[in-house]
């Protein structure tokens, strides 16, 4: 740390090597500072790939496009097997993997794999001017119990998957050093098709949860209408997802990783739920017996897709993501959606859907207080980071959706109309938007004059 000067040679160096444009950088430079004037210090910090024991971005792959090479510890990365979904983006707490638009895929630092096999140091270790950067051999099991020395000011906790950069540390850092880019925060990329495909999925589980009530109560006789139409959102969901993807014609991979990936596992899910909702709505259409196994069959794969949907965001390296109000925000929309659409197709009907919906309106409401009073008062700086924008530059938003909810808390239950279900629909797509776009992920600390960080 102290004989890097910051000349970002490794930088040029790394994208000459791999081919990257001027965006995409496997390798990044940061600065951290402390004290106060008159004395004070400023440090740079070279980072690439940390190639982890426990990598985050191998573990959550749900196509595996990553492996780890046993003989030497490098997690590499097959571009030709990557699908372009970006969750190896969001698992790393260091924001190593980078997506690049232009090919679909992601890519990362190998420690020029090919070079170390031809007995030549990476392209960054080469280049410094400075000596700054060095390849060493770790013992693993040492390395495992104490890895204290890969952490440093500026850098996410070295727990999150065990990094094995050794950070040198000047002798004389004061204990203030810290980031210096802690109030440059934007918002992330809004991911719409993911937006849709949440907000839908959550929709159908809660519509044929409904109608699975609806049917063993016998108390509709019209439940073939919502069944179809919650089908037909599912079918437009599970669709929309493939659009996030930067390479949608391999989009069945994702079936691979069902070991370990939670996106392998809510493509599974969401699947099954969508033909076992088939089958039931086919049962209904011919008026068969025996159907209600088949209707809470569905529901309960309605209600794991929406688990499963909410565990892929429960990861370390977006904060904002990683808690309990993750899941209890997917599963208050389904609450909040499924029975105001099986209701809007008979506003006469059923008045304790509209009951139900009202508590699932309430019940995100309440979650989105206790979420934002949560990060409001974090000592964590990614967490205050999304306080502020929600408090901020994205305050509009956030109000409308609570005013949204408030207005269908009450309309569900005093004076019910099909408008109730658009004007819900409306408020949880604002709050999906919102769920993406205010989420500060962790990473390295940036230069000081970087521009704002290019959501993945």
């Amino acid at each position: 740390m102290q004989k890097c000067i910051g000349c970002k040679c490794c930088v040029v160096a790394c994208n000459e090597q791999n081919g990257n444009p001027a965006a995409i950088n496997w390798r990044r430079v940061g600065e951290v500072e402390g004290g106060h004037y008159p004395y004070t210090q400023r440090y740079h910090l070279s980072m690439g790939c940390n190639h982890c024991l426990e990598p985050s971005c191998l573990i959550g792959c749900p196509v595996e496009a990553y492996t780890k090479d046993s003989r030497t510890g490098v997690v590499l990365h097959n571009a030709d097997t990557c699908i372009g979904c970006q969750y190896c983006t969001w698992n790393c707490s260091y924001g190593v993997p980078q997506y690049n638009p232009e090919r679909g895929v992601v890519g990362k630092c190998d420690l020029c794999h090919n070079r170390l096999s031809d007995g030549m140091a990476p392209a960054c270790v080469a280049a410094c001017p400075e000596g700054a950067i060095a390849v060493e051999i770790v013992n693993v099991a040492q390395w495992r119990a104490d890895f204290v020395a890969a952490e440093a000011p500026g850098l996410p906790s070295a727990g999150d998957s065990t990094s094995t950069t050794r950070v040198t540390l000047p002798e004389d850092l004061l204990p203030d050093t810290g980031r210096v880019d802690t109030q440059r925060i934007a918002p992330e990329a809004p991911h719409w098709p993911l937006v849709l495909m949440l907000v839908l999925t959550q929709l159908s589980g809660g519509a044929f949860a409904a109608l699975w009530m609806l049917d063993i109560l016998k108390a509709h006789a019209g439940l073939l209408l919502p069944a179809l139409g919650s089908l037909a959102l599912a079918g437009i969901s599970l669709g929309a997802a493939t659009l996030h993807l930067g390479r949608p014609a391999f989009a069945w991979r994702a079936l691979r990783g069902l070991r370990r990936s939670w996106l392998s596992r809510e493509v599974a899910m969401l699947s099954v739920f969508a033909g076992v909702a088939g089958v039931y709505a086919g049962m209904l259409l011919l008026n068969l017996p025996g159907r209600a196994w088949i209707g809470l069959l569905t529901a309960v794969c309605g209600a794991a897709g929406v688990f499963c949907s909410a565990r892929i965001y429960m990861v370390p390296a977006r904060p904002a993501w990683h808690s309990r109000y993750t899941a209890a925000e997917f599963f208050s929309t389904m609450l909040l959606l499924g029975p105001l659409f099986v209701r809007s197709m008979d506003p006469a009907g059923t008045v304790w859907l509209g009951h139900a919906a009202a508590a699932g309106g309430a019940a995100q409401l309440f979650t989105q207080v206790l979420k934002f009073l949560w990060m409001a008062r974090s000592e964590q700086f990614e967490l205050r980071g999304s306080a502020l924008l929600l408090s901020g530059r994205l305050r509009r938003a956030f109000l409308v959706r609570g005013a949204v909810l408030v207005a269908v808390i009450v309309l569900s239950v005093v004076s019910f109309s099909p408008l109730v279900l658009l004007l819900a629909l409306g408020g949880e797509l604002i709050g999906r938007w919102l769920f993406f776009v205010s989420v500060v992920p962790k990473n390295i600390a940036a230069a000081f004059t970087a521009p704002g960080k290019v959501a993945a």
